[in-house]
């Protein structure tokens, strides 16, 4: 048995990602690190039952504190993290993240995404992570929900201010 060879084949694997997403129909694909991004806001929805924790890249947070949101940057990546909320065992008045429902992205990019408002948008669902959408043309719900907020560069999220 070659330990050296057993030990640095296992430091390899920890490197790779445990799963590799396919890429959304229209292409994006999941950004790296994404799970390293830091918080910009939370979201309840009572309709479906869900909880969401919204991410940013380095590019969206920095936008975020300038208070540059209107248009956001070119660059700027927000993701939404999406549980099914339950009631905490021990806290009955308390909800917390349940079943993983899905990621969304929507990447800034308005020469590339003209047509869908600048946004490129992406979901992945379920903890399997499977690309959301038949083809391409999946953007246009995405758009069609955002249009109340297309006054606000096409996003609902409105960064929590930190004191």
């Amino acid at each position: 048995m070659n330990r050296p060879l057993i030990a640095l084949t296992l430091a390899l694997a920890a490197t790779l990602p445990a799963h590799a997403a396919d890429p959304a129909p229209n292409g994006i694909t999941m950004p790296d690190g994404y799970k390293d991004w830091r918080l910009l806001s939370t979201h309840m929805r009572s309709d479906n039952n869900t909880l969401r924790a919204v991410l940013g890249n380095d590019i969206a947070i920095k936008a975020a504190r300038e208070g540059k949101t209107n248009p956001w940057p070119e660059g700027a990546v927000l993701a939404k993290m999406v549980w099914k909320a339950k009631k905490h065992e021990k806290w009955e008045a308390a909800s917390e993240p349940g079943d993983f429902v899905h990621a969304e992205f929507m990447t800034k990019n308005t020469a590339r995404f003209a047509s869908t408002g600048g946004w490129g948008y992406a979901r992945w669902l379920g903890q399997d992570q499977k690309p959301y959408g038949k083809d391409a043309g999946f953007a246009q719900e995405c758009v069609a929900c955002h249009t109340p907020v297309k006054d606000n560069d096409w996003v609902f999220t409105r960064p929590v201010k930190l004191p």
